[in-house]
């Protein structure tokens, strides 16, 4: 997939020896953005790694990647259209809660705590 903008044109996911393609990041959501952009300069700066790191992976080493914690949340119930909503480790002590959409990760918000994640 050389010249892929998924892998900034590096053809990343060639080098790795995979067939399968790099996550797509959707990060239009306006209600991510504003959690995103309201984090501390410290934790924003964290995520922004996080979403450049996710950017270079497959989904399966996306569901393998121990930082990144990916998790179904089985609490709530996901809107109609959606199979499920999941949350992952956007920074050190922040997650935020996304699905699958083929190849695309839609983002949803960054929790201002774990337990929110969850809907508790």
């Amino acid at each position: 997939m050389a010249g892929d903008l998924n892998d900034g044109g590096s053809g990343l996911s060639e080098l790795m020896g995979s067939n399968e393609p790099l996550v797509r990041l959707d990060l239009n959501n306006s209600v991510f953005q504003e959690r995103l952009f309201s984090l501390q300069k410290a934790q924003r700066h964290s995520a922004i790694d996080t979403l450049k790191k996710i950017r270079q992976l497959t989904w399966m080493q996306l569901y393998r990647d121990k930082g990144l914690k990916w998790e179904k949340i089985i609490s709530v119930q996901p809107p109609k259209g959606i199979d499920a909503i999941y949350s992952l480790r956007i920074t050190q002590s922040r997650r935020c809660t996304a699905y699958r959409d083929g190849e695309y990760m839609r983002l949803l918000t960054v929790a201002p705590d774990h337990d929110s994640t969850y809907g508790k």
